[in-house]
């Protein structure tokens, strides 16, 4: 009789312990707004022209050379993401190239802040999450 009391108690007991990790978890994928959690969501599949260009846009004027040299897309009703995601690493790696020699003080993700925050808004207008 005690051993199956026991044993019904390890068993709350776990089922209780395993219920509290996974709350945190599942809600952090789920996307909870109280803890500043968001859900991954994967880049779209293509992109509007408007979209590709109004951050190319952004990122030239930011200071990108290889923004400014690339030509705008026209004629098209959608173009593929990897366009997108190209000119979002290209302008990164540039500005990191460019931003190497500023104090950590002044500096995001390896760059200055305002070419972080251009990179940033580059890619919210064209819906891309990773690149």
């Amino acid at each position: 009789m005690k051993l199956t009391v026991r044993t019904g108690i390890a068993a709350v007991v776990a089922a209780g312990a395993l219920a509290v990790a996974v709350a945190p978890a599942s809600a952090a994928v789920a996307g909870d707004v109280a803890t500043g959690t968001h859900a991954v969501v994967p880049n779209p599949k293509s992109i509007k022209p408007a979209a590709y260009n109004q951050a190319r846009s952004i990122l030239a004027k930011a200071g990108s050379q290889t923004a400014a040299k690339s030509h705008p897309i026209h004629g098209k009703d959608d173009v593929p993401v990897g366009y997108g995601t190209s000119l979002l690493a290209a302008a990164r790696d540039e500005f990191r190239n460019t931003d190497k020699k500023l104090p950590a003080k002044q500096k995001k993700s390896g760059m200055s802040i305002p070419h972080y925050n251009a990179i940033h808004s580059a890619a919210k207008v064209m819906g891309i999450d990773r690149w």
